[in-house]
């Protein structure tokens, strides 16, 4: 086999040229974005469908249906329930989480500073709510209210309190929604805190026991700008899930009595399946879905500030700025 001279090589040689790159690592970039895009054309095929069936008279009713554009939207702008049902999402999921986040965290802070046999135990006994559907729970809180063998209504006996309402009265039904929604995700959001706390280094907390720092400044100026971030993450997870919050509420009273639980979730539901109004119904979910949306922006675009300001990034950027 002849070379040339000027080092050519002869007609028919395969090329080997050391710039060309394997069409496998040309491809890598698509191969591993591929997963993401998949999950969010599955997103968005649900999420154009509500927005076309919205402006529709869709119903399991009707073999056909046609565009009435914005009558259901209008329908619902001016209906009172509808703003009946917002107002009792909003309320649910402040008070469901203020009561998880404030008591979720102050359980973490107890379990995180304190390492003995009992702390041990505790750890494990409150993951159990959240081995346990939210139906079934809601299922077991009904047994235990009940007011004829009811644990809880035995124990309020014992105080001079006779046949407590619970989900029975207006008075109370939220009352009741929200203990169980407490007792369910609670444990959520102390496992998530107590890792942030357990992470924490060590030699900030020694300096500042060292200069005589009492609990109150080491919390407020150590231990909460450092877990800032899980606490938003615990927050984020559960006011979404507050917001959407359907299983315990329909499974407590169908949004009763009347329509005291009838948040958006639920309204919803009733509308679309019972009433068999498909296209009236979507709107509400899209309502939701905006809201849940917003919020969801809001807490991440906090979580990204407290994460940058835990790892000392701000004052970083300021000393580079003032030098």
């Amino acid at each position: 086999m002849a070379f040339n001279i000027k080092g050519k090589q002869p007609k028919g040689a395969a090329k080997n040229d050391l710039n060309t790159v394997p069409w496998l690592t040309k491809a890598r970039p698509y191969l591993i974005m591929a997963p993401s895009l998949l999950i969010t054309i599955g997103i968005l095929i649900p999420f154009g469908m509500a927005i076309f069936y919205s402006l529709t008279n869709y119903s399991f009713r009707l073999p056909n249906y046609k565009f009435i554009w914005f009558r259901n939207w209008i329908n619902m702008f001016t209906d009172k329930a509808f703003w009946h049902a917002v107002w009792v999402t909003v309320r649910f999921a402040f008070f469901a989480t203020v009561f998880e986040m404030l008591l979720g965290l102050g359980i973490a802070l107890l379990l995180g500073n304190t390492e003995n046999r009992f702390t041990k135990i505790l750890r494990v006994v409150l993951t159990f709510p959240l081995m346990v559907a939210p139906v079934i729970g809601t299922i077991i809180w009904q047994l235990m209210t009940n007011n004829a063998v009811g644990i809880l209504e035995k124990f309020l006996n014992l105080f001079g309190i006779y046949n407590f309402p619970w989900a029975a009265s207006h008075a109370t039904a939220m009352f009741t929604a929200v203990l169980i929604d407490l007792w369910v995700y609670c444990p959520f959001v102390i496992i998530l805190i107590l890792a942030g706390i357990q992470s924490l280094p060590k030699s900030p907390f020694e300096s500042a026991k060292i200069d005589g720092g009492s609990a109150w400044f080491t919390f407020r100026n150590l231990t909460l700008p450092m877990i800032k971030p899980c606490i938003y993450i615990a927050l984020l997870f559960r006011l979404m899930a507050s917001l959407q919050e359907f299983s315990i509420i329909f499974a407590l009273t169908k949004g009763g009595p009347g329509d005291t639980l009838m948040n958006l979730s639920v309204t919803a539901y009733n509308t679309g399946f019972a009433f068999q109004k498909f296209g009236s119904s979507l709107p509400y979910i899209l309502v939701l879905w905006f809201i849940v949306n917003l919020v969801a922006k809001q807490i991440v675009k906090r979580w990204m500030q407290s994460q940058k300001a835990a790892s000392g990034r701000d004052a970083a950027a300021e000393e580079g700025g003032k030098s």
